[in-house]
């Protein structure tokens, strides 16, 4: 079983093997100030940047795994493997931007959403008493099988184990107890096999309970560090992320990210039966909070600090002495999409590093961009060409073959979108750029990848668990960025025609409309695209006039 994890492994070596180029040359930017531009030279980058990475390796491993700093709230050196403190990523951000600024009358600052979020009325829990095993088997096979494949955070070999403990304790204390409940909260969730946006109103979301019982015992799990407390504080983010409270779900990630921190600042006290238990919790806390960061400013935990000298996950070590005689596995340890996730989650953070941060996206030139732009779509081809055969989607528009291959397609494209998306903002700027061809192909392909994410609304649902509120944002950045086009002359030449993009954007209309009752943040997305549509045709009806007349 650990060949998934060598593989891939070597995979993601390549990948930031070959991005050393742009990370020398800005690492060399940020140690001698001259602002991002001219060619990319091979020979002299990879060199500063392999003895970049070479020296400060070096110099943790001569002070030792137990002396790394903690740095807290934020504090650490450049990397631009993360996701930066500040930058231009964020859907609302295009409301700045010429053309599509004016098709929302409100005005909307880029903090809007977290200020809706964070005014938001907390859980009520007190309803969610009664619990039910009837169906303990069931909802352990439907996490495994549904949603660690996400996640890739609970060990299949150690679930007995896990529950033994827990059923000892009466499922009212513990650690173990409180991931026990949380597994069977995701896994109920995941059982259902029905997005939370399609419950009728006023329905117990699946697994409430579970999640109930588990809520009251984490006040007692936070004085205490150790990894497994870690993982419960995951999990519960991730069920939190399936209810759609992105802020909650931060919060945990948070208490999380600390304790992390203390264990990976000495971890001679991590026993070595949890050490890769360890950065699988790792990285499911860097992977959601660079999720939530892309959109949301929020501050950042800090825990990115650790993330160059982190392992890739490998598999968990099968015991045979570990399970009962009568206990079957209740499912596969999955690393594929795990592990193609964290690669790709490493490229979009250095896209917004390299293109999104706010001084570079203001002193950005066509020029300057081209090489930037070319080298970051050459490594997300490579990210794609190296995907094991069963995560490999088709990139042309025939169905994916699995959920996962479905949900990476999209994230295959949102990524190409927002490697590309400063064409279109260059366009709208000044239209007279749109007579350059290689601008014109660029906007081409960013217009395309946009595309392929509304065309069919119903591939979103397949990722609900974990990316319906990131999934729901998408949708909104996408449909802007459209909109925009659409009353560009040169850019709507690049489109389909006025009734197919109408009735893409009436699709993504119903679709938020759908989705707004779930989160306040998810509301606004929902009203900001609505009234920009309804100024959209209105606009593009005044042309269609003028140019008759």
């Amino acid at each position: 079983m650990s060949e998934p994890g060598i593989k891939l492994d070597a995979g993601d070596k390549l990948i930031l093997e070959q991005l050393a180029r742009i990370e020398g040359m800005l690492h060399t930017s940020l140690s001698s100030g001259p602002s991002l531009g001219g060619p990319i030279s091979p020979a002299t980058s990879n060199t500063a940047s392999e003895d970049y990475q070479a020296k400060r390796l070096s110099s943790i491993g001569a002070t030792g795994a137990g002396t790394l700093p903690l740095n807290g709230l934020g504090t650490w050196s450049a990397n631009i493997s993360t996701m930066p403190k500040t930058h231009t990523t964020p859907a609302l951000h295009l409301l700045q931007w010429p053309v599509i600024k004016d098709l929302v009358s409100r005005p909307c600052d880029p903090q809007v959403l977290l200020q809706r979020e964070m005014a938001r009325e907390p859980l009520d829990l007190r309803q969610y008493q009664a619990l039910d095993f009837s169906n303990l088997n069931a909802y352990a096979q439907a996490f495994f099988e549904r949603v660690n494949v996400w996640y890739a955070i609970v060990n299949p070999y150690t679930w007995w184990q896990y529950y033994r403990t827990a059923a000892s304790q009466n499922l009212q204390s513990g650690a173990e107890s409180c991931a026990v409940l949380l597994v069977l909260a995701l896994g109920e969730a995941a059982h259902s096999g029905v997005s939370i946006s399609m419950l009728p109103s006023g329905q117990r979301p699946p697994g409430m309970s579970f999640f109930a019982a588990a809520w009251t015992m984490l006040p007692s799990l936070m004085v205490s560090n150790d990894v497994i407390i870690a993982q419960v504080y995951n999990l519960a983010a991730a069920y939190l992320l399936y209810l759609v409270r992105p802020l909650e779900a931060w919060s945990l990630l948070c208490t999380a990210s600390m304790k992390q921190q203390l264990l990976l600042s000495s971890q001679n006290t991590v026993p070595l039966k949890q050490k890769e238990l360890l950065e699988r919790v790792y990285w499911n806390t860097l992977l959601i909070e660079s999720d939530l960061l892309a959109e949301l400013d929020l501050p950042h935990s800090g825990i990115v600090q650790f993330e160059e000298i982190m392992r890739l996950p490998r598999s968990f070590p099968y015991d045979v002495t570990i399970a009962g005689p009568d206990e079957e596995l209740p499912g596969d340890d999955d690393l594929w999409y795990f592990l193609a996730e964290i690669a790709l989650r490493r490229l979009l953070n250095r896209v917004s590093h390299l293109i999104y941060t706010h001084k570079r996206s203001a002193t950005f030139s066509i020029a300057s961009l081209e090489p930037v732009v070319a080298e970051l779509d050459y490594q997300l081809t490579q990210w794609y060409e190296g995907l094991p055969i069963s995560v490999k989607f088709p990139r042309e528009r025939t169905p994916a073959a699995s959920q996962v291959q479905t949900v990476l397609r999209l994230r295959y494209f949102a990524c190409r979108t927002i490697i590309y998306r400063p064409y279109i903002q260059a366009v709208l700027s000044d239209p007279s750029l749109a007579h350059d061809l290689s601008v014109q192909e660029s906007c081409q392909k960013c217009l395309e990848a946009c595309l392929r994410q509304l065309e069919t609304l119903s591939e979103h649902h397949e990722g609900h668990l974990p990316y319906l509120w990131q999934g729901a944002l998408s949708l909104m950045s996408q449909s802007l960025l459209l909109m925009g086009a659409t009353l560009n002359p040169a850019l709507k030449q690049l489109l389909p025609s006025d009734l197919q993009m109408t009735a893409i954007f009436a699709e993504v209309v119903a679709e938020l409309g759908r989705l707004a009752h779930l989160a306040p943040s998810l509301d606004l997305c929902a009203q900001i695209v609505k009234e920009a549509e309804e100024k959209r045709r209105l606009l593009s009806s005044n042309s269609e006039q003028g140019n008759v007349i």
